[in-house]
């Protein structure tokens, strides 16, 4: 991936100058916390209080530094208290090493973006000026100003590069750090200081061992980074920080205002992948999935950006929903496998994450924790990402739902302001697939999130039952085939064009009285006006159906524009189209793009409406049970109450 035109460069010898000064407050400094309360004491637990020799230090190598006193009685010591993390080894860990090097790594960028913060505004010479005691007074809320906007720099740099550096060394192991609270703004090196403190006070509450010592690293910068990104939202002088981009090129690591740099870092998959002609029926989906696979691998890494989502016709987020053993699993299989073989022939980190019932956490707040690592690390624009939540009626609870439990209801939360939010960017570089048995249990704005929906019928024609009998059968048999060609039901094109056809009129009952309806009024549905005219028809036969149901459709049309698949040469060639700068690869999708026909827009109302109408159904048909249930049992608990306070 090449370096963007608008990069500056953070020089390495820049970097370094900063490392003996970094070396420092790593293994020594004072600090008395001014916003947090201190948990624990300073000192690093000695391992024998009557044997001082015994106690493991790191010793520094730099001339100059070795004479210098060792912290003093209250100092922080943090490359001490990482080294405590392993009592039985007098030696230091490769972990532990590589942790002291990435904090010092990261202090030290973080300083240097500080002074390139200050040479690019007015900060270098207000401090000049003030060193000399020659500051005006009414210049002096400017320089405070910009005193508070530089330690916000570094702060967040520092916990940015910090997450960064330590990213490929993440493990299962998970942390709940709690809050971040001694966010100081005075100046930078004051910042970076309660920053250390706060951080050692982490690793002494949490880091028991190695995997626990990564962990509450990375909780850590992540909690340093969201309370930082808050207090800058309100913070003034900070236009010059978001504007500019820096790049570290020995760590590939980007400083871009206050945006998270992800490690470019794809996943090892070692799922089952399922070919396109071991997927039975499923016509629809099928297809939309191959196509989906296709588009991803059309992302731009310089731009940052996808052609599709530009042009329209992007599927960002879908939902699958059919009944239990029709083939969710293996469309799952299905994609990953094909975006996977497509990413390895490009040499393109591809990251696949599934969000499962693991995700739920007793503790409050730690699921919605959860669910928001896993969205942002699909989410991460230097990889193909592709996200799965399969069974999400049990993952994420519905509002109002008695039974919904506060860990579900906190992924409900952060998956529906992650798939439609104020914040949400569509880059084109991965997409989400929710999956469901139920999706009449799925919270209906939830639900509405998903801008595709994917019917998974599974096999439905004899033909459809014949191939995937003669497909799981396998090869160890001498049963003969008889009058039947395998597999030709499975012609991708033909089955498609078959099932978009169907959906000229509605299939649901509730849906085909209201099609009935206006068509009897204004007749064919040929003009905007007469379709506009249809959908309201169907809002006033269900009030769910609001303007996020338009935007759905319409997304959906556009797909259907974009109804072509992106040659298979194209991704077994990357120089054909991959490797392409972003215009041409525009140029080449725009040149595909079909026109948008009146059949195409019904086809599309009806599809999604009639999911729409199938789910209300079912969970209208659901809550009704369950309440003849519950009257049942009333009336017998009733009569079961008497009988007994009558035979008393």
């Amino acid at each position: 991936m090449s370096q963007s035109s608008d990069q500056m460069e953070l020089r390495e010898e820049d970097i370094r100058k900063h490392y003996i000064p970094a070396a420092e407050m790593l293994m020594r400094l004072d600090h008395s916390p001014r916003l947090a309360t201190a948990r624990l004491s300073l000192e690093a637990p000695e391992k024998s209080p009557d044997v001082a020799a015994t106690r493991r230090r790191f010793r520094s190598t730099t001339p100059g530094l070795l004479s210098r006193t060792s912290a003093p009685s209250g100092g922080v010591r943090l490359l001490d208290r990482i080294a405590e993390t392993d009592n039985d080894d007098p030696l230091t860990s490769p972990a532990q090493a590589s942790v002291a090097h990435a904090l010092r790594r990261a202090l030290s960028i973080a300083l240097t973006v500080a002074d390139q913060f200050s040479d690019q505004t007015a900060l270098t010479e207000l401090k000049r000026i003030n060193l000399e005691g020659r500051l005006p007074q009414d210049r002096s809320v400017e320089f405070t100003e910009y005193l508070t906007a530089e330690s916000l720099v570094a702060l967040y740099t520092f916990a940015n590069a910090t997450s960064f550096l330590l990213a490929t060394q993440a493990g299962e192991q998970s942390v709940d750090v709690g809050s971040v609270d001694e966010v100081l703004t005075d100046n930078a090196p004051l910042a970076l200081h309660g920053a250390i403190w706060e951080l050692d006070q982490k690793l002494g509450q949490f880091a028991k061992d190695e995997p626990t010592l990564i962990a509450t690293m990375l909780a850590y910068s992540e909690q340093l980074m969201e309370k930082v990104t808050l207090r800058a939202s309100t913070a003034g002088r900070l236009a010059s920080f978001n504007a500019a981009s820096w790049r570290v090129e020995a760590d590939d690591f980007v400083v871009q205002g206050f945006t998270p740099a992800r490690k470019a870092k794809g996943s090892t998959l070692t799922m089952t992948f399922k070919k396109p002609n071991e997927v039975v029926g499923n016509h629809i989906a099928k297809y939309q999935a191959m196509k989906l696979s296709k588009m991803l691998m059309a992302y731009d890494f310089d731009r940052k950006l996808n052609p599709f989502a530009e042009l329209g016709g992007f599927i960002f987020t879908f939902m699958g929903d059919g009944a239990p053993g029709t083939g969710k699993t293996t469309l799952i299989q299905m994609m990953a496998g094909l975006v996977n073989e497509y990413c390895q022939t490009a040499g393109y980190p591809f990251r696949y994450q599934n969000l499962s019932t693991d995700n739920i956490d007793s503790y409050q707040g730690k699921s919605g924790q959860n669910a928001k690592a896993f969205i942002n690390n699909v989410l991460d624009p230097g990889v193909i990402g592709f996200g799965t939540i399969d069974d999400i009626d049990q993952l994420a609870g519905k509002r109002g739902d008695r039974q919904s439990s506060a860990g579900q209801l906190e992924i409900t939360a952060v998956l529906m302001e992650s798939f439609a939010g104020a914040n949400t960017v569509v880059r084109g570089n991965c997409t989400f697939g929710m999956f469901s048995n139920y999706p009449e249990n799925v919270d209906d704005a939830l639900r509405q999130r998903a801008g595709a929906r994917f019917l998974v019928d599974g096999p439905q024609t004899r033909e459809d039952y014949i191939d995937i009998l003669y497909l799981l059968m396998g090869k160890n048999h001498d049963i003969p085939v008889g009058a039947h060609e395998v597999f030709s039901a499975q012609e991708i094109k033909k089955a498609v064009a078959a099932s978009f056809e169907s959906h000229a009129r509605p299939h649901e009952e509730g849906l085909q009285r209201v099609f009935e309806r206006v068509h009897g009024q204004i007749g064919d549905l040929d003009t905007i006006a007469k379709l506009g005219t249809y959908l309201k028809g169907i809002q006033e036969a269900d009030a769910r159906f609001t303007g996020r149901a338009i935007k759905n459709i319409t997304d959906a049309v556009k797909v259907r524009a974009m109804d072509f698949e992106l040659p298979d040469e194209w991704m077994e060639e990357p120089d054909l189209f991959l490797f392409k700068d972003y215009d041409t690869k525009k140029g080449m999708i725009s040149e595909l793009r079909q026109p948008i026909t009146v059949e195409m827009v019904i086809q599309e109302i009806n599809r999604y409406a009639d999911s729409e109408f199938r789910y209300a159904d079912k969970s209208d048909e659901v809550a009704i049970e369950n309440m003849v249930r519950d009257f049942g049992r009333q009336e017998i608990a009733k009569k079961r109450y008497l009988e007994g306070k009558a035979g008393s």
